[in-house]
């Protein structure tokens, strides 16, 4: 079975590759994951704030720039907390594209344009063959207009785009009040690919000790529902690259994403829990799918149920949620 694909511009194997995260912070997990079979590396994120911060010798000095981000930057964790500071991430980059052959692609995140985009630059000087721009906003301030948020990102992909020639996919949220316009404005603004979606890590509360608390839970295949629906939208009206990330623990939920759109397929929950042996089991279930319901290959499927090709497509919209609530019957 043909599972090919390209993604921003790399022709690969098949669409799935390890998303950002801890999978690939030594270079016998970056080797773990190409032997498995991903067909590209995400690394993990470096932050705006990290970057902005790296010259500060002392957490005194962070407390002079509390007011610097709408988030304080004295809420950080300490230094040490980070697995890889920013010069340790750009030789922890150029040590990754030494040992593996496959497609290596450096995340940035942050929210506002600034000197820390020059690490972008300095991504692609270490080797990156692509950057995964992570737009990850909490907006909190209530005179911050939803115009200005977006003004600010795509100021942020302009300023990427100036100091790069490389590829460069914009990780979103799906909180845009108008995510169709808003994609096909980055794209103009030269994002070559968009990634649907952020997870948003919401905060927990320890009633006891009166403390707001960090909460991780991995993905799960439910998730997926979301980015099935934005995928099959944004494909059909947006021209670019597109990547699923969150909720893919399948072979028929990666053939699901790619036939609402997705050329790419990351990673990362799954292969937490079970392994980076477990994309290769993802890959061969894609193929059976295919195969058993006489598909050539992946491409045949590819947007096979986006907004334009789908039988029903008022069902990606306000009608689903009709059509739910009114034929629900308990059990």
């Amino acid at each position: 079975m043909d599972l090919s694909t390209t993604y921003l511009g790399f022709n690969l194997p098949h669409p799935l590759m390890a998303a950002a995260g801890p999978m690939s912070d030594s270079l016998d997990a970056a080797r773990r994951l190409e032997d498995a079979g991903a067909a590209a590396i995400v690394l993990r994120s470096l932050f705006e704030e990290q970057i902005a911060s790296e010259g500060l010798a002392t957490h005194r000095a962070l407390d002079s720039h509390t007011d610097t981000f709408a988030e304080a930057l004295t809420y950080l964790p300490d230094p040490e907390d980070f697995v890889l500071g920013p010069q340790e991430y750009l030789e922890h980059l150029r040590m990754v594209k030494e040992v593996v052959g496959v497609p290596v692609i450096a995340s940035l995140n942050g929210t506002s344009a600034g000197g820390w985009l020059d690490y972008g630059r300095q991504m692609a000087e270490a080797g990156a063959d692509a950057l995964e721009l992570n737009l990850y906003d909490v907006p909190m301030d209530a005179e911050r207009s939803a115009a200005v948020i977006e003004d600010q990102a795509a100021a942020v992909v302009i300023g990427v785009k100036d100091l790069v020639a490389l590829p460069v996919a914009v990780k979103l949220s799906p909180f845009y009040t108008s995510p169709a316009h808003f994609a096909r404005r980055l794209v103009a603004a030269g994002a070559d690919g968009l990634v649907l979606f952020n997870r948003y890590f919401e905060p927990d509360i320890d009633v006891e000790a009166l403390e707001i608390m960090p909460c991780l839970h991995l993905s799960n295949p439910a998730e997926l529902l979301l980015r099935l629906r934005w995928l099959a939208i944004l494909s059909a009206r947006v021209e670019t690259s597109f990547a699923v990330t969150g909720g893919v623990h399948t072979g028929v939920d990666a053939v699901k994403a790619v036939m609402c759109g997705a050329d790419a397929v990351q990673l990362l929950s799954l292969l937490l829990l079970r392994g980076p042996e477990a994309l290769g089991h993802v890959r061969d279930e894609m193929a059976r799918w295919l195969e058993e319901h006489e598909y050539d290959s992946l491409a045949q499927a590819r947007g096979s149920m986006n907004l334009d090709h789908c039988p029903a497509p008022h069902r990606l919209g306000r009608a689903n949620y009709m059509y739910t609530l009114q034929t629900w019957e308990p059990a």
